[in-house]
């Protein structure tokens, strides 16, 4: 019985210490693509469609949110429609448009920020919401941001 219990300990110890290297990983995996901004964009031809940014930041998530929220509400052609402290979440448009934003903790100091807008008719201004908005966040942040090619 004694050896049953020592046994499981120790299996008990080491997927602790598995788990604790997996998200040892992750994070440097996270880390490795910092700044770089990643865009889907989907404009069908009826002029309707979706523009989506992310990036991810070594920053913590809340300080993520505070400053994206700041940013926004000191400029006048934004208006900030919900804010979720708790789930780190804006809502907000430009015009026509309507767009979100979302902080999400990878880690300790490692954030995902991501940006999504409607496109509506002719316009392009949802990529510029998008992209724009995460280059103010991580300006404002000191942190170099790139955006990728598509």
């Amino acid at each position: 019985m004694k050896t049953r219990r020592w046994v499981l300990g120790w299996v008990a110890m080491g997927c602790l210490f598995s788990a604790m290297n997996a998200q040892a990983q992750w994070v440097m995996v996270a880390r490795a693509v910092a700044g770089r901004i990643e865009r889907m964009t989907n404009k069908p031809s009826n002029g309707s469609g979706y523009d989506v940014a992310t990036v991810v930041l070594e920053a913590n998530a809340s300080k993520v949110y505070q400053t994206a929220l700041q940013i926004m509400e000191t400029l006048p052609d934004i208006t900030v429609t919900s804010k979720d402290a708790h789930k780190l979440e804006i809502k907000f448009s430009k015009g026509n448009q309507v767009a979100s934003l979302q902080a999400t903790s990878l880690g300790d100091n490692v954030s995902q920020l991501v940006v999504a807008s409607s496109l509506n008719g002719d316009s392009d201004d949802g990529t510029a919401i998008v992209v724009q908005g995460i280059m103010k966040v991580c300006e404002q942040m000191n942190v170099v941001c790139t955006l990728s090619p598509q």
